[in-house]
Protein backbone atom coordinates (compact mmCIF):
# COMPACT_ATOMS: atom_id res chain seq x y z
CA UNK A 1 0.00 0.00 0.00
CA UNK A 2 1.39 3.40 -0.99
CA UNK A 3 1.61 6.40 1.36
CA UNK A 4 -1.20 8.04 -0.65
CA UNK A 5 -3.39 4.95 -0.24
CA UNK A 6 -2.76 5.04 3.52
CA UNK A 7 -3.59 8.75 3.67
CA UNK A 8 -6.82 8.25 1.73
CA UNK A 9 -7.85 5.37 3.99
CA UNK A 10 -7.05 7.41 7.13
CA UNK A 11 -8.96 10.47 5.93
CA UNK A 12 -11.99 8.50 4.70
CA UNK A 13 -12.44 7.00 8.17
CA UNK A 14 -12.54 10.48 9.71
CA UNK A 15 -15.17 12.03 7.46
CA UNK A 16 -18.59 11.80 9.10
CA UNK A 17 -21.49 10.48 7.05
CA UNK A 18 -25.10 11.51 6.82
CA UNK A 19 -28.19 10.62 4.82
CA UNK A 20 -28.72 12.61 1.65
CA UNK A 21 -32.12 13.61 0.31
CA UNK A 22 -33.18 10.62 -1.83
CA UNK A 23 -32.57 11.33 -5.50
CA UNK A 24 -30.56 14.50 -4.86
CA UNK A 25 -27.31 14.97 -6.74
CA UNK A 26 -26.87 18.71 -6.23
CA UNK A 27 -23.28 18.36 -5.04
CA UNK A 28 -22.31 16.01 -7.87
CA UNK A 29 -20.45 18.24 -10.24
CA UNK A 30 -17.04 18.72 -11.74
CA UNK A 31 -14.41 18.18 -9.04
CA UNK A 32 -10.80 17.17 -8.88
CA UNK A 33 -9.39 14.14 -7.13
CA UNK A 34 -5.94 12.67 -6.65
CA UNK A 35 -4.61 10.45 -9.38
CA UNK A 36 -4.57 7.62 -6.80
CA UNK A 37 -8.30 8.04 -6.19
CA UNK A 38 -8.96 8.24 -9.93
CA UNK A 39 -7.09 4.99 -10.51
CA UNK A 40 -9.75 3.26 -8.37
CA UNK A 41 -12.61 4.49 -10.57
CA UNK A 42 -13.76 3.00 -13.86
CA UNK A 43 -12.33 4.72 -16.92
CA UNK A 44 -14.86 6.83 -18.79
CA UNK A 45 -14.54 7.89 -22.40
CA UNK A 46 -13.54 11.40 -23.40
CA UNK A 47 -17.06 11.89 -24.78
CA UNK A 48 -18.62 10.97 -21.42
CA UNK A 49 -16.24 13.35 -19.63
CA UNK A 50 -17.02 16.18 -22.06
CA UNK A 51 -20.79 15.66 -21.75
CA UNK A 52 -20.58 15.63 -17.95
CA UNK A 53 -18.48 18.78 -17.88
CA UNK A 54 -20.87 20.55 -20.28
CA UNK A 55 -23.74 19.63 -17.93
CA UNK A 56 -21.68 20.62 -14.85
CA UNK A 57 -22.11 17.05 -13.68
CA UNK A 58 -19.92 14.07 -12.86
CA UNK A 59 -19.13 11.32 -15.37
CA UNK A 60 -19.82 8.75 -12.63
CA UNK A 61 -23.34 10.00 -11.96
CA UNK A 62 -25.82 7.56 -13.45
CA UNK A 63 -29.61 7.44 -13.58
CA UNK A 64 -29.71 5.90 -10.10
CA UNK A 65 -27.09 8.14 -8.50
CA UNK A 66 -23.39 7.79 -7.92
CA UNK A 67 -22.04 4.72 -9.68
CA UNK A 68 -18.80 4.77 -7.67
CA UNK A 69 -20.22 5.62 -4.24
CA UNK A 70 -17.98 3.27 -2.25
CA UNK A 71 -14.85 4.58 -4.00
CA UNK A 72 -15.94 8.21 -4.39
CA UNK A 73 -13.13 10.73 -3.90
CA UNK A 74 -12.44 12.57 -0.66
CA UNK A 75 -13.93 15.81 -1.99
CA UNK A 76 -17.24 14.06 -2.67
CA UNK A 77 -17.25 12.65 0.85
CA UNK A 78 -16.51 16.10 2.28
CA UNK A 79 -19.62 17.78 0.83
CA UNK A 80 -22.18 18.45 3.55
CA UNK A 81 -19.79 17.68 6.40
CA UNK A 82 -18.28 21.17 6.70
CA UNK A 83 -19.72 24.69 6.61
CA UNK A 84 -17.31 25.40 3.72
CA UNK A 85 -19.13 22.86 1.53
CA UNK A 86 -22.71 22.82 2.82
CA UNK A 87 -25.41 20.50 1.60
CA UNK A 88 -27.76 22.58 -0.58
CA UNK A 89 -30.69 20.84 1.15
CA UNK A 90 -29.51 21.58 4.68
CA UNK A 91 -28.53 18.02 5.51
CA UNK A 92 -25.51 17.38 7.72
CA UNK A 93 -24.05 14.76 10.03
CA UNK A 94 -24.84 14.95 13.74
CA UNK A 95 -21.27 16.17 14.27
CA UNK A 96 -19.48 18.07 11.52
CA UNK A 97 -15.99 17.08 10.44
CA UNK A 98 -13.17 17.95 12.81
CA UNK A 99 -11.46 21.07 11.47
CA UNK A 100 -8.04 19.40 11.76
CA UNK A 101 -9.19 16.55 9.52
CA UNK A 102 -10.65 19.04 7.04
CA UNK A 103 -7.30 20.84 6.93
CA UNK A 104 -5.54 17.50 6.39
CA UNK A 105 -7.80 16.79 3.41
CA UNK A 106 -7.04 20.19 1.88
CA UNK A 107 -3.32 19.65 2.53
CA UNK A 108 -3.54 16.26 0.82
CA UNK A 109 -5.27 17.84 -2.21
CA UNK A 110 -2.61 20.56 -2.47
CA UNK A 111 0.25 18.09 -2.24
CA UNK A 112 -0.94 15.36 -4.60
CA UNK A 113 -1.45 15.40 -8.32
CA UNK A 114 -5.10 16.35 -8.87
CA UNK A 115 -7.06 15.54 -12.01
CA UNK A 116 -10.57 16.40 -13.15
CA UNK A 117 -12.98 13.59 -12.31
Amino acid sequence: MTPEDRAIRYLRRRIPSFECVPGCHDCCGPVTASSTEMARLPVKSEAVHEAALAALSCPHLGPNGCEVYEERPLICRLFGTTPRLPCPNGRAPAVMIDSKVEHQIHWFARHTRQVLV
